[in-house]
């Protein structure tokens, strides 16, 4: 008896045109999905942008006792970009994940290679091809943003620019690399257990808690850097 694969995707008889065909009717619908994700995740990371660049505002005493409007942020940023950026960004791959698993679920079959694989390349794609261009692309030419103003702040010459909060990016790395490897642990049998996935879901609170006292920390030292500079400029004109 002859097997038939029906498929919504495939139209019948498309095996039998010319391979150069098929490939590069296949590249074109490609790059028309990747339109389509590109206009949607615009519009998803536009919502977000707005969320996370929300301000609110209120009044509180100066030190004369007279009471001042202040704008604060709603979003502390280091949460924001580990939170809702990085679903924004990642939405593409985590959807594709959720489906093939509920697909999976739903056939009571094992979820395939497919949304783990799309997880484990989108990090690994911006953890070193995005981190290395971005790195390689700062030059003297096209650093033309920063003031002069802005190269005393940061006291790094034009075509150098310098990471300012280390500690949040010491934190992401170093739970970017336990990551792959609790990844690679939990694969090894080929089976998720529950209480795996409660691991790895604690492990995002985690990073994000470490995050935000690694940048508490360096805000409270850039605090006491502006008040001791001011001091001794105060002291210099006395």
């Amino acid at each position: 008896m002859d097997a038939f694969c029906y498929s919504p995707i495939l139209v019948p008889g498309i095996t039998i045109l010319p391979t150069w065909f098929q490939i590069t009717l296949y590249l074109l619908g490609l790059f028309y999905l990747f339109l389509g994700i590109s206009i949607i995740s615009d519009v998803f990371m536009g919502a977000i942008e707005v969320i996370t660049s929300s301000r609110r505002t209120f009044y509180r005493p100066d030190e004369n006792g007279t009471m001042v409007k202040v704008s604060v942020n709603v979003w502390n940023p280091t949460v924001a970009n580990l939170s809702l950026m990085a679903l924004g960004s990642s939405a593409p791959e985590i959807l594709l994940n959720v489906i093939e698993t509920v697909k999976g679920l739903a056939l009571n079959q094992a979820p395939g290679e497919l949304g783990a694989a799309t997880i484990v390349g989108s990090a690994a794609f911006n953890f070193l091809v995005i981190t290395g261009i971005s790195i390689a692309a700062v030059s003297e030419e096209n650093d033309t943003t920063r003031t002069e103003e802005d190269l005393i702040a940061d006291n790094t010459p034009r075509g150098i620019k310098k990471v300012n909060d280390t500690g949040v990016f010491t934190v992401t790395s170093v739970f970017s690399m336990i990551a792959y490897g609790w990844l690679l642990l939990v694969l090894l049998d080929k089976t998720v257990y529950l209480w795996e996935a409660l691991v790895t879901f604690g492990m995002f609170w985690l990073v994000m808690l470490c995050a935000y006292v690694a940048d508490q920390i360096n805000r409270r030292r850039i605090a006491e850097r502006e008040a001791s500079r001011l001091g001794a400029s105060g002291s210099d004109k006395r």
